[in-house]
């Protein structure tokens, strides 16, 4: 799985296979794609207007928790534009993991 964020077009993807087949974009909301193979087999999800949405929870942070193990990791995406011109650094990220006591 890939986890990738375009801050030039405002998109997150969560690919989860290589694109091999010819795959349908399926738009299911004005801020979600989903693409799908003929087998229906899902390809990869994207979020437009990721700001929006990144930035609604866990402060603009990506959470990855194994629940199993009680393990979590944490990136701070960067994905908040500043009020100058421009984008911020969205490959810049502080990364912490932690388990659960």
């Amino acid at each position: 799985m890939k986890l990738t964020y375009d801050s030039k077009h405002n998109i997150a993807s969560m690919r989860l296979h290589e694109k091999k087949a010819q795959v349908e974009t399926i738009r299911v909301s004005d801020e979600l794609n989903v693409d799908i193979a003929p087998g229906g087999t899902v390809y990869g999800i994207e979020l437009l207007d990721a700001n929006a949405q990144l930035e609604a929870e866990d402060d603009g942070n990506l959470v990855i928790i194994n629940e199993r193990i009680g393990w979590w990791w944490k990136c701070d995406l960067h994905v908040h534009t500043p009020k100058s011109e421009g984008y911020g650094n969205a490959t810049r990220t502080a990364l912490e993991g932690r388990h659960a006591r």
